[in-house]
């Protein structure tokens, strides 16, 4: 019996702490209870979870402890459990949960302000407003160009082509404009007074470029998917990233961006539609069907809605489309639509 005992106990050690919740890949809502527990190989001082390296709480045995979700990201979330013992390296063990959305996307009601000329031969892919201009980039491999447009007239006061590759979205940072190229995982850097190309630089990852936006301190950048990457506005590195998503799951096809009073607007390529995004998780929180503003919607469907810009002193909204020939100014409602 002893020598069984023994055995067993031998085995036991041996045997590795698992997790009992929650189990592998399990979907959860954000703001709901999360229940994390551990099986222990062995006795332990505590117990400390972590979501994707972020202190959760700490346990000092085998008993549950109950997190609140609604300040995690959403997305794919790795749960790890460090389990500390006198005079031992921490065991670690991990397990998986998915954070989704269970919002429902608030319909946001709009009303034009003003119509403005726009050229028809710019397939806009970035839009921004600076100190009573635009500045657009447009796209397509030989025809694209960065510019700087007159509001009231649509007019083309400078413009500087960026040849043999396809340009993407752009964002003012202090006196500098940073562009995406589409698939050559090349950005550029212009300067904003003269729009003269100041580097070009490899990016260390490979991905698509689509849209770019910032807060004052950090980037955000989207490549197609429902990722919005997070660079640093200095280096232009990476330095994480969000998942986007409503009640129905990822909202991938992310493509121009805007800050505006703390949340990202997103255009979704291939539709008139705009979602707003809460930075802080990833969850849309509403959303603006323009399709009432496409010229010829029945037209290539490529030409879809596509640039956003912000005046934040006037605090004006404006929006556009690939090749299309207007600009609008816009007004959101605080009241959903029906």
């Amino acid at each position: 019996m002893l020598l069984a005992q023994c055995a067993g106990d031998t085995e036991k050690a041996e045997e590795s702490s698992s997790f009992i919740s929650p189990e592998a890949g399990r979907t959860i809502n954000v703001g709901d209870t999360l229940d994390l527990q551990v099986r222990l190989n062995d006795k332990a001082d505590s117990v400390v979870y972590f979501a994707d390296g972020e202190r959760l709480s700490n346990s000092v045995d085998e008993k549950p402890v109950s997190i609140q979700t609604g300040k995690l990201a959403l997305g794919m979330k790795a749960i790890t459990a460090k389990i500390y013992r006198k005079g031992a390296e921490p065991e670690e063990i991990s397990t998986s949960i998915v954070l989704k959305s269970s919002l429902i996307p608030v319909k946001i009601a709009y009303s034009v302000v003003q119509e403005f000329k726009h050229d028809t031969e710019s397939y806009t892919q970035g839009l921004e407003y600076h100190n009573g201009f635009f500045y657009e980039s447009d796209g397509l491999v030989g025809e694209s160009s960065i510019r700087k447009v007159e509001v009231s007239t649509g007019k083309i006061t400078q413009m500087t082509p960026v040849e043999n590759l396809f340009a993407e979205g752009i964002t003012i940072v202090g006196d500098k404009i940073l562009m995406l190229t589409y698939t050559e995982n090349l950005n550029m850097e212009f300067d904003l007074k003269s729009l003269k190309v100041l580097r070009k630089y490899q990016t260390p990852y490979s991905r698509q470029g689509w849209g770019l936006c910032n807060d004052g301190s950090k980037i955000y950048n989207s490549d197609g998917s429902n990722l919005l990457h997070i660079l640093n506005k200095d280096t232009y590195m990476e330095e994480g990233y969000i998942e986007v998503y409503d009640n129905n799951g990822p909202v991938g096809s992310l493509n121009e961006l805007e800050y505006i009073d703390g949340m990202i607007y997103a255009n979704i390529y291939e539709s008139d539609r705009i979602v707003i995004i809460n930075p802080a998780n990833g969850q849309v929180t509403a959303e603006i069907d323009l399709s009432a503003l496409n010229p010829d919607p029945s037209r290539n469907p490529d030409l879809v809605l596509n640039g956003i810009a912000w005046d934040t002193v006037g605090k004006r909204l404006f929006v556009t489309g690939k090749k299309w020939d207007k600009l609008f100014q816009i007004k959101l409602s605080s009241q959903p639509t029906l």
